[in-house]
């Protein structure tokens, strides 16, 4: 049995695949910072806020990383209209991302920030620095630069996570690989094709998360 393969109907389709991609890379950016801010705020929480802030941050890091990410993600788009609340399937998609990383940021900015040296924030007091600016300034950036690996691999980890947003028609990458694929009857051809394009994203994400966080969120910036 002889099987031909023709690549060039799925490329052919070159305008949504390029689509796709931009709706993942959105979905990802978005989250990433979103996430990120969520996780720093909630970092802090846990280890210097208030008794009743603490147990809120626990409990969402509890509940969301012991979770499947679909469940989430339905929730979100099926459950919550249940509530009143009614959502696009683009606008769950970042909602359940960004939830979905702010819990994994916010334990991996928590482990940085207990690596601090306590020397280092008895200096920072002995400056007269605000509990504001000894966070900003002393603590958070040498703890970003200690769990940065961590920290961009989670967001790759969300970013190939976004495929399943394609089951509520968020038209990212998976969902217009599946569609073409509907269209002419090439599923091997279409989800290889997906396939390189997740590995290609993955590679350039970390390494421009690598070379940008250096230089603006834990580095010195050289002029």
């Amino acid at each position: 049995m002889r099987i031909e393969l023709d690549f060039a109907a799925v490329l052919s389709q070159w305008p949504m695949l390029l689509s796709g991609v931009l709706w993942t890379l959105g979905l990802t950016a978005i989250s990433a910072v979103l996430g990120v801010l969520i996780g720093i705020v909630f970092a802090w929480s846990r280890l210097s806020g208030p008794l009743w802030l603490k147990w809120i941050a626990g409990t969402y890091v509890e509940f969301i990383r012991n979770t499947p990410f679909i469940v989430q993600l339905f929730f979100v788009f099926f459950g919550l209209p249940m509530l009143g609340i009614k959502l696009t399937p683009e606008s769950s998609s970042v909602i359940a991302m960004v939830i979905n990383l702010g819990a994994y940021a916010t334990e991996i900015i928590r482990s940085g920030i207990q690596a601090t040296p306590r020397g280092q924030i008895e200096a920072a007091l002995s400056l007269a620095l605000s509990r504001f600016q000894i966070f900003t300034r002393v603590i958070l950036p040498p703890a970003l630069k200690k769990v940065w690996p961590s920290l961009v691999s989670q967001i790759i980890i969300v970013m190939l996570g976004s495929a399943v947003c394609g089951q509520i028609s968020t038209p990212e990458l998976s969902f217009v690989a599946n569609l073409i694929q509907s269209r002419n009857f090439r599923a091997f051809e279409a989800y290889i094709v997906a396939t390189v394009i997740y590995l290609l994203l993955s590679i350039g994400v970390r390494a421009l998360l690598n070379w940008a966080g250096p230089r603006y969120f834990f580095g010195a910036r050289r002029g």
